[in-house]
């Protein structure tokens, strides 16, 4: 009876530990998460920023989903598995047509990675057209 329960406690503890050393990916962002534009001519339209992702984590990292604050910042990633200690994209571009003045935009990546969700920014100045 107590082999039995010593076989089923080392299980029990095998189990944890191997459990608890599962691969995982992590998602890091090369720069910043933050992007200045600076002023933007309203009359030159939409702008880009491409933001470096990398998986610093040791299992592929899966972007899942990408979302933005608002319909006028469209964004677009890597689709495939990003391996470990290589990089991705997501790219995110702001119609600045009719959103004269000052701008702050979020864009939250979700993924497989280890803290779910990251969130990007955006943030400039439009000028109108003059």
């Amino acid at each position: 009876m107590k082999r039995i329960f010593l076989v089923c406690a080392f299980a029990c503890m095998f189990a944890a530990f191997a459990s608890s050393q599962q691969k995982q990916a992590v998602i890091v962002v090369s720069d910043s998460s933050l992007y200045d534009f600076g002023d933007v001519k309203e009359a030159d339209g939409p702008v880009t920023h491409v933001f470096k992702v990398k998986n610093s984590g040791d299992a592929p990292l899966v972007i899942t989903k990408v979302t933005a604050s608002c319909g006028c910042t469209t964004p677009d990633w890597t689709k495939e598995p990003i391996a470990p200690g290589k990089t991705g994209e997501v790219k995110a571009t702001f119609d600045v047509n009719g959103r004269v003045g000052p701008f702050t935009k979020t864009i939250s990546v979700f993924s497989n990675g280890s803290s779910g969700s990251y969130v990007l920014t955006i943030k400039g100045n439009v000028i109108g057209k003059q």
